[in-house]
C-alpha cells in the first residue's frame, strides 16, 4: 500500500509543478492582449511567491490539526480554481488577485509533501518526488505551447491545466483515508538517514559534533555553513525561477524565436530539471551529493555561458537544457544534507528556514530581473543567468570550508 500511494504523492507533486511554468511560457502573448508592461510577469510571480511563504510558514500548524492528505486536497482545489480564474482575467489586475490562492495552495502543498516523504520515505523518493515536480513543470509550457499554437489561444491552456488541477483534487478526495494509514505502516522506518558524506573527509568525533548531533542548538544559524547554505538557497530558487520566467521572452524579444517554439524550448528546459532528478536518484547510491551538487553548478554555468555566445539558435536550445539538467541534482542534494552536515536534532528547524529563504528568492529575484530588462533590455538574460549560478556555486563552496574549518579539516 505505501508503495502504490507514492504515486499519489508523485501525481499531487505534479500538480505543483504544473502552475510554475505556465505564466513565463504564455507571457510574450498574454502581454499584448492584457496590455500589460513586461515587467509585470515579475510583480505576478512575486504575489505568487510571497503567498507561497506565507502558507510554508503555516504548515506546520495546518500539518498537526488536519493533517497532509486534507492540505493536499484544499490546496490543489485552490490553484485548480486559481488557474481557472486566470483563463478567464479580463486584466492584470484579476491576474494580481489570483495569484493570491495561487501561491497559498502551491506553498501548502510543497510543505505538506515534503514533510511527508522525509518522515515516512527513503531519500531517493526525495529526489523522485521533485523529479515529478520537473514532470508538471515540463508539461505546463508543452499545453500552452499546443493551445497557442493550434487554437491560438493562452486561455485555453490555462483551462486544460485547471481540468487536470480539478481531476487530481477528486484522486485527493478519493484517497483521503490512506494518508494515515500509510504513515502507520511506515511509522517503523527512520525519518531521515545519517549517512556521512562520501566525498568530504569524515566527521571528526569531537565535542561539538556529538552535542550539535545529540541535541539541537540554541543558534542553529550561528552553526558553521549555516548562513551560506541559506545563500546557496536564496539564489538556486531566484535563478530557477528566473530562467523558467524570462526565458521565453528572451527567445522571443531577444533571439526572434516564435512564441509557441519558445514555450516548447522552455519546457525542455524543466525537462532537463526532471530528467537531471530522475537519474539523480540512482546515482546518489553510488555519488555523494556534494559531488552531484557542484557538477550540478559547472553543467549549468557551461549552459548558460552558451547563451551568452553568438551561436545559431540549436545552440541556445542545448544551452536551456544544459541549465536544467545542472540545476537538477541542486535543491534536492542541499536539503538531504542538512541532516548529515548540521545534525539531525537541528535539521527540522533549519530545513524550514531554507525553504522560507528559497521561496524569498523566488519572490524578490525575477522581479528585479525583469525591472532590469525593462530598462536595459532582455538581452541581459543570458548575463544574469550566469551571474547567478556563480553566486550560489560560490555560496555551496563556502559551506564545504567553513564545515572543513570546524572539522580540522583542509
Amino acid at each position: 500500500m505505501a508503495t502504490w500511494f507514492l504515486i499519489v504523492i508523485y501525481l499531487a507533486f505534479i500538480s505543483l509543478g504544473l502552475p510554475d511554468s505556465l505564466l513565463g511560457s504564455a507571457w510574450p502573448v498574454m502581454r499584448p492582449e492584457l496590455g500589460a508592461p513586461l515587467e509585470s510577469a515579475g510583480m505576478l510571480a512575486m504575489i505568487v511567491a510571497a503567498g507561497t511563504i506565507v502558507s510554508s510558514l503555516a504548515s506546520g500548524r495546518l500539518i498537526a490539526k488536519i493533517g497532509t492528505g486534507q492540505i493536499t486536497m484544499i490546496s490543489c482545489f485552490m490553484t485548480a480554481a486559481a488557474l481557472l480564474g486566470f483563463s478567464f482575467a479580463p486584466s492584470v489586475l484579476w491576474l494580481a488577485l489570483l495569484a493570491i490562492p495561487l501561491g497559498l495552495g502551491a506553498g501548502a502543498v510543497d510543505s505538506a509533501l515534503n514533510h511527508y516523504v522525509a518522515t515516512h520515505y527513503e531519500a531517493h523518493h526525495m529526489s523522485w518526488l521533485h523529479c515529478f515536480w520537473g514532470v508538471g513543470a515540463t508539461g505546463g509550457p508543452l499545453l500552452m505551447s499546443y493551445f497557442i499554437k493550434e487554437h491560438d489561444s493562452w486561455r485555453a491552456g490555462y483551462t486544460a491545466v485547471a481540468i487536470v488541477q480539478f481531476s487530481l483534487v477528486i484522486i485527493l478526495l478519493a484517497t483521503l483515508p490512506l494518508w494515515k494509514k500509510v504513515a502507520a505502516i511506515r511509522s517503523a522506518k527512520p525519518a531521515i538517514e545519517q549517512t556521512a558524506d562520501p566525498a568530504g573527509p569524515a566527521p571528526e568525533p569531537s565535542s561539538h559534533a556529538a552535542a550539535r548531533d545529540d541535541q539541537p542548538a540554541k543558534r542553529p544559524l550561528r552553526l558553521p555553513g549555516v548562513r551560506m547554505t541559506l545563500l546557496a538557497f536564496l539564489f538556486y530558487c531566484g535563478v530557477e525561477t528566473t530562467v523558467g520566467l524570462w526565458g521565453a521572452s528572451y527567445l522571443v524579444g531577444s533571439r526572434g524565436v516564435a512564441a509557441e517554439t519558445a514555450a516548447w524550448w522552455i519546457s525542455l528546459y524543466y525537462g532537463g530539471i526532471t530528467v537531471g532528478r530522475l537519474i539523480t536518484g540512482f546515482i546518489t547510491l553510488k555519488v555523494s551529493n556534494r559531488v552531484l551538487i557542484l557538477a550540478g553548478q559547472f553543467i549549468s554555468a557551461a549552459g548558460a555561458l552558451l547563451l551568452m555566445l553568438p551561436l545559431p539558435d540549436a545552440t541556445v536550445l542545448v544551452g536551456f537544457v544544459l541549465i536544467g539538467l545542472g540545476f537538477a541534482p541542486v535543491y534536492p542534494g542541499l536539503i538531504h544534507e542538512t541532516p548529515i552536515r548540521f545534525g539531525g536534532a537541528n535539521s527540522a528547524k533549519l530545513i524550514g528556514y531554507q525553504m522560507a529563504v528559497a521561496y524569498t528568492g523566488t519572490t524578490f529575484l525575477p522581479p528585479l530581473f525583469g525591472v532590469l530588462a525593462s530598462w536595459a533590455g532582455i538581452g541581459l538574460f543570458p548575463i544574469v543567468t550566469l551571474l547567478l549560478v556563480v553566486f550560489m556555486l560560490l555560496s555551496s563552496e563556502q559551506v564545504n570550508r567553513a564545515l572543513n574549518r570546524s572539522r580540522g579539516t583542509y
